[in-house]
């Protein structure tokens, strides 16, 4: 049986994660219309994954007898002034999204609620890779510069981008 801190603390998460996703959808349709069409491609794929992880906190919720609240959202911002505002917001807001996963292991660690801590740790994970891939994006983002052509280039790649985490352990080829 979940606390009514925790209980209240992913629900809080379950509300940011819905939110990531509208503004991960609004940058998607951005690119779009701005004939990035491999960075819509990319955007639209980051909305579907935080839709995942909002689900995922919903049904977990739910499982522990607790009762998963669907809220009102915040408006997500639709206008950027270039795909690199795009990226270096995509960026600030996986670190804000790993600073509120940290709290949320912090409260459970602190409720000695350990069922909690222990799902929480899949999500530890997938923020650092998150942020290791909006870093590395922004890296190759800022290395073209206002080059029309490394921006074709980097629109056609950017659907096969994986960044090796290290969370996710050595590389071993599979």
């Amino acid at each position: 049986m979940l606390s009514k801190t925790i209980e209240s603390a992913l629900n809080t998460q379950i509300r940011i994660e819905a939110e990531s996703s509208q503004a991960y959808l609004a940058m998607a349709v951005w690119a779009e219309v701005k004939g990035l069409e491999g960075i819509a491609c990319f955007m639209y794929d980051q909305s579907d994954e935080e839709r995942e992880h909002m689900l995922k906190l919903v049904k977990f919720v739910n499982e522990r007898g607790g009762h998963a609240h669907i809220s009102e959202l915040n408006a997500p911002n639709v206008t950027f002034n270039s795909f690199k505002d795009m990226f270096k917001k995509l960026l600030a807001h996986e670190i804000f999204v790993s600073k509120s996963i940290n709290e949320l292991v912090h409260i459970s660690l602190q409720e000695k609620d350990y069922a909690t801590h222990n799902f929480l740790q899949w999500y530890v994970a997938e923020q650092i890779e998150e942020e290791a891939t909006a870093r590395t994006i922004l890296d190759k983002v800022n290395m073209i510069g206002d080059d029309k052509g490394g921006l074709y280039l980097f629109d056609r790649d950017i659907q096969q981008l994986t960044v090796n985490s290290a969370a996710q352990g050595p590389n071993t080829g599979v």
